[in-house]
């Protein structure tokens, strides 16, 4: 049953949210719904040889960072202004097509920033910089929730926000002497507000 998923509804968008690059929201809707094929073709063949599903057994970072690389892959099929930044590591992820040559650059002033996450607010990114922010949140199980006996769960998408980003709405996370994480920089309230005021997609029970 955890593999079965139903797609986001039109009802549960924001008609309203604002988006920058020609980028709407029926185009998150479509590669929303996407993914949500994808991972349930996968996870279908993977339960029928046996296997776990790919959220219960990829580390968690992994699988979400599977999830942003899907939407990036795949907005530009259904946004022909934006397109997928070519360069390596590049920033940020979407760029307005045309505008750089051959699509592809390590550090751009114009774009978007894609960004999945399990958690509903405190994200993190790399520098504080002015960009434009879209995040999907979601919900699913982890490596550890088979040892906690957590029963298996359907993936599903909790809500979708973005927001143009000021170095002001970023700050950077601290780490212990004998921590060995990257320092990364976490979105304030004064960015998470920005974001939620131009929320995107929420899903029928979500509270807070």
């Amino acid at each position: 049953m955890a593999c079965a998923l139903s797609p986001v509804m039109r009802k549960h968008f924001n008609g309203d949210a604002v988006l920058p690059y020609g980028l709407t929201v029926n185009h998150i809707r479509s590669v929303m719904n996407e993914f949500l094929e994808f991972l349930a073709f996968v996870n279908s063949q993977l339960h029928s040889r046996g296997t776990s599903r790919l959220e219960c057994f990829l580390m968690p970072a992994n699988f979400s960072s599977i999830v942003g690389e899907f939407m990036t892959s795949n907005l530009p099929k259904h946004s022909k202004s934006i397109v997928k930044n070519l360069y390596h590591n590049g920033h940020p992820d979407l760029l307005p097509r045309g505008k750089y040559p051959k699509n592809e650059m390590l550090h751009a002033e114009e774009g978007i920033e894609v960004k999945a996450s399990r958690y509903l607010k405190g994200w993190q990114g790399h520098n504080p910089e002015d960009v434009w922010l879209l995040v999907f949140c979601f919900e699913a199980n982890r490596i550890a929730d088979q040892g906690n006996n957590r029963p298996p769960i359907p993936f599903r998408f909790l809500k979708v926000v973005g927001a143009k980003l000021s170095k002001s709405d970023w700050k950077f996370s601290g780490r212990s002497s004998s921590s060995r994480r990257t320092i990364t920089a976490s979105v304030t309230k004064s960015g998470f507000d920005k974001m939620e005021a131009n929320w995107i997609y929420r899903a029928p029970d979500l509270t807070g």
